[in-house]
């Protein structure tokens, strides 16, 4: 085990999705020294001001959730804003890993990394064998960017800098807003507001047919922190629940947990994306990792999650 209590971790991108759920984990698990800063403390686009940090916070673990995210519009709206600020990002924090001498990070890619038509369930070993979605190519090519940074730095440096690419997550801290969210957060605010509106109908994008597996964010949070305690190597690993269900399954899920009682429209205008995205995650079961919250309870949970935020957040 090579994290203790009174490691030293920072976290990156802490109040999002992913690395709020990080920080929960570890705090469960008992670790007492976590770093974390906000937009404003340390912007990440900055790379005086990231080297500045490592000098001064000296951290010795790094995990980077830390990212530009958003789903089909957000990406087809702002190509250049997602592939710019995505490789800056995550050049600043794993170069600079590697200057302040830290002793590992995780990097966290994306499932969307893979070819739009690769082999189902995906393999780690089929990335760059196609040609990628794209709706989200220029978010995927900073992610394989990222990946092959940490390949990098380990054959050149020796650095204990790994990568995992998550399925499609969901879960609290979660961004509900129509125009960059991803479609499960956005289907729970649609269903909402339709049913807070006695709305007949709700219109969902696509037609409804592409095949997609969910992870709950405390699921990948455990993960993560499995991982960084007992892998290390240079080949990235898929984390994953392995189990997938239709766009359209999914939208009936979300409207029985909301409770919208009214008939779900689906508008075949609009883009499906990927037909099928399924992560072969066997290398992680093999290593004795499970996730543990099923999809009818997680999105319960993200549910909650968005009924508990203020309603100009919404």
């Amino acid at each position: 085990m090579l994290m203790h209590e009174q490691s030293q971790i920072f976290v990156a991108g802490h109040r999002g999705m992913v690395g709020s759920a990080v920080v929960r984990e570890l705090r469960r698990l008992g670790f007492k020294n976590l770093i974390t800063r906000t937009r404003a403390e340390l912007n990440l686009l900055d790379a005086a001001a990231v080297q500045k940090f490592y000098a001064e916070a000296k951290p010795e673990f790094v995990f980077i959730g830390a990212a530009k995210v958003g789903g089909i519009l957000a990406n087809s709206q702002q190509p250049a804003a997602f592939i710019y600020e995505n490789l800056t990002i995550q050049n600043h924090l794993i170069h600079g890993a590697h200057q302040a001498g830290v002793r590992k990070l995780l990097f966290l890619g994306s499932s969307c990394i893979y070819p739009r038509l690769g082999p189902q369930p995906l393999k780690e070993e089929c990335l760059l064998t196609g040609l990628l979605e794209p709706t989200n190519e220029w978010y995927a090519i900073a992610k394989i960017a990222g990946i092959k940074l940490c390949q990098a730095y380990r054959r050149q440096y020796g650095c204990d800098f790994i990568s995992a690419m998550p399925t499609n997550l969901y879960g609290p801290n979660d961004n509900y807003d129509l125009q960059n969210s991803h479609v499960l957060p956005a289907l729970i605010r649609k269903f909402h507001e339709a049913k807070i509106a006695a709305a007949p109908t709700v219109t969902c994008w696509g037609s409804g047919a592409p095949l997609r597996e969910f992870l709950f964010a405390d699921d990948l949070a455990r993960a993560c922190v499995f991982l960084m305690q007992n892998y290390s190597e240079e080949q990235f690993i898929n984390v994953g629940c392995g189990r997938e269900l239709t766009i359209r399954e999914l939208a009936e899920t979300v409207r029985r947990s909301v409770g919208f009682k009214g008939e779900i429209v689906w508008d075949a205008t609009k883009p499906d994306g990927m037909p099928r995205k399924l992560l072969d995650s066997s290398r992680l079961f093999a290593l004795g990792w499970r996730p543990q919250v099923d999809m009818a309870a997680g999105i319960r949970l993200a549910y909650e999650d968005f009924l508990s935020r203020p309603p100009a957040k919404k």
